[in-house]
């Protein structure tokens, strides 16, 4: 019953067998330990409920509404980055062209414009702020604002429009996996790594692996979560074209990206003195909290699916 069903519901189906099965194991918990304390973890899937709901409905209705959503997933992580920023009154203007790139990078991903969208923010961008930054004519913080404005726009706005460029990636021959199959894949995948890492590091964590940037991050965390996530791809496998070993070794590589993705974001709130990017998920933080991973993840796999598969 379960294969006749299409792969994006298949996937919404194990999503919510997955849900159902953590909320009873931390009633479970709760029933057998009344002494221990497990609101993190029960805010912790609360918020994936949410979180799951709001996803599928995102990229279950029309390709234009999935666009909307990831240039919104965008818009909300660089406000997140923006906000903690110590920006001068000569960047205003420039700011103003920060958040405009947005749906600008989205309306050439929407077009299925593969240039442009490639091209956009770090070549013309790239380009285009330092010059609005000089006819501020402050130099005073000149390069710091230049390179933090740029650094955003690469990896909040750039690296996760990535996740709609998937949705523009047609069928494979021969495969049910197209755009939209792959996306779940990734986001599955990645989502998956940073939960089973938490878990790992919970119970088994004693080797910090960058005490001086992410404190709680061991490498029981990491190995089991990586190699625990990998070989849980291949109950996915149908959502894409990959072979068994292929499946493996692509979610090894999406899970380490995902991981550094998380340590860079880590490194950014140690350096601004913030626990969180903000206050919008309940027990995850702010949307950049939850989406880090997916910043360095998200290009990596679709430069990998396109010089491989398509």
């Amino acid at each position: 019953m379960i294969n006749q069903l299409n792969p994006v519901w298949q996937m919404g189906l194990i999503v919510l067998v997955v849900l159902v099965f953590s909320s009873v194991m931390v009633a479970l918990m709760r029933f057998l330990r009344p002494q221990g304390n497990f609101s993190e973890l029960s805010s912790r899937i609360k918020a994936w409920w949410i979180m799951a709901a709001v996803f599928f409905g995102a990229i279950a209705v029309s390709s234009r509404i999935s666009l909307v959503f990831f240039g919104f997933l965008s818009f909300w992580a660089l406000k997140e980055y923006i906000t903690l920023l110590k920006t001068r009154a000569a960047d205003h203007r420039a700011l103003v062209w920060v958040f405009l790139s947005v749906p600008i990078q989205y309306y050439w991903v929407g077009t299925n414009w593969y240039g442009m969208s490639i091209i956009f923010i770090p070549v013309y961008m790239f380009l285009f702020l330092p010059i609005r930054l000089v006819l501020a004519r402050e130099t005073a913080g000149f390069v710091a604002s230049a390179s933090q404005l740029q650094w955003g726009l690469m990896a909040f706005v750039f690296g996760l429009s990535h996740l709609a460029m998937l949705l523009t990636l047609p069928a494979i021959d021969n495969s049910s996996a197209n755009g939209r199959t792959l996306l779940l894949f990734l986001v599955f995948v990645v989502e998956m790594s940073d939960v089973l890492q938490f878990v790992w590091g919970k119970t088994l964590g004693r080797h910090k692996i960058l005490p001086t940037v992410s404190p709680n991050k061991t490498w029981e965390g990491f190995l089991g979560g990586i190699i625990t996530t990998s070989l849980a791809a291949l109950l996915i496998r149908f959502l894409t074209p990959f072979t068994p070993l292929e499946t493996v070794g692509v979610a090894l590589l999406l899970t380490v990206a995902g991981f550094f993705g998380g340590a860079v974001m880590s490194a950014v709130k140690r350096d601004f003195g913030v626990k969180d990017f903000g206050g919008l998920i309940p027990g995850h933080g702010g949307m950049l909290d939850r989406v880090d991973s997916l910043c360095y993840a998200a290009p990596v796999f679709f430069h990998y699916l396109r010089y491989f598969h398509y």
